[in-house]
């Protein structure tokens, strides 16, 4: 079977040089390449990589619709904990602090410009199971 490579998620937009500036400065991406007149632009952060495309990309290639969700799987709470610090200091918008959820996950979340958030997690249930055991 073969495995699969990494995803890379379409984020919509209303503006790929306005949401760009937006990821690069409040949550520490880095600009790879596009524009707002091409529609689509390149982000990533270690081996993160995003699309920003705006409504004009999306309604040529049949992809509009509503704002997403992102989430993105930390390796431990300390890692929840430090990135949720990082962008809050660096003013991004925070919708919820970091909590543990009865469902196991330690999460916050923010958002972008254009309304889609960025779940931020670390799945711990793997800890309660060994402690229990």
């Amino acid at each position: 079977m073969m495995n699969l490579p990494k995803a890379v998620p379409e984020i919509p937009v209303s503006n790929v040089e306005t949401a760009a500036e937006y990821y690069v400065s409040k949550l520490g991406f880095t600009f790879g390449w596009g524009d707002e007149k091409g529609g689509i632009g390149g982000i990533f952060n270690s081996e993160c990589r995003l699309f920003l495309t705006n409504a004009e990309f999306r309604r040529w290639n049949g992809t509009s619709g509503p704002p997403i969700v992102i989430w993105l799987n930390l390796d431990s709470k300390a890692e929840v904990d430090e990135l949720f610090q990082q962008w809050r200091d660096a003013g991004a918008k925070i919708l919820s602090e970091p909590e543990d959820k009865p469902y196991l996950l330690r999460e916050f979340t923010a958002a972008d410009l254009d309304g889609n958030h960025i779940r931020v997690f670390h799945d711990f249930h793997w800890d309660v199971e060994q402690k229990e055991a």
